[in-house]
């Protein structure tokens, strides 16, 4: 999130500083960070959190089993999230432009785990929210993820993309 939040938020503050730190390579503490956090907020906590800090712990696993886990998490929980939570925290953002990224991340990790009924269902859903991103560098990532994944899927191509962000690379 690069523009300026509408309000203080100490545990969005904190997520960004965890996935600072897994960017930069420290995965085990990054890991360690979103895992106190994940516990402070709990399981019914506010959904942004959630659904923030399970989409990027997700990346932090190799794992596609324990990338699924938190990715079908950060999902549930952007399924909670309203408008007026995302509006609150960030006035340029909208919870319709979660959903490419969220399906996408799904539709990876049941493909690399062999599932491609389900990521096949997930990578259908990223396509019908392409619509939602924006025209900009990060849209255009998701884009070209999305082709990627859609086109691995056609191929029952089980192996770790190249370009996923994840611990492999480094870059979560």
């Amino acid at each position: 999130m690069t523009a300026t939040p509408a309000s203080p938020d100490p545990t969005m503050e904190a997520i960004g500083r965890a996935v600072a730190a897994g960017r930069s390579g420290d995965i085990a503490s990054a890991r360690k960070d979103l895992l106190s956090l994940w516990s402070a907020i709990g399981v019914m906590g506010d959904p942004l959190h959630r659904c923030a800090l399970a989409h990027y712990a997700a990346d932090l696993y190799d794992d596609p089993v324990q990338a699924l886990a938190w990715d079908i998490r950060a999902l549930d929980a952007a399924d909670a999230v309203t408008e007026q939570r995302v509006q609150d925290h960030q006035a340029d953002l909208h919870i319709a432009g979660f959903y490419p990224s969220l399906h996408l991340n799904l539709a990876d990790d049941y493909r690399r785990l062999g599932s491609f009924g389900p990521a096949t269902e997930h990578i259908r859903a990223a396509e019908a929210h392409v619509p939602s991103l924006s025209r900009d560098p990060y849209g255009d990532t998701l884009r070209t993820a999305i082709r990627e994944v859609a086109a691995a899927i056609t191929r029952q191509d089980t192996a770790r993309r190249t370009s996923a962000p994840g611990p492999a690379d480094g870059q979560v």
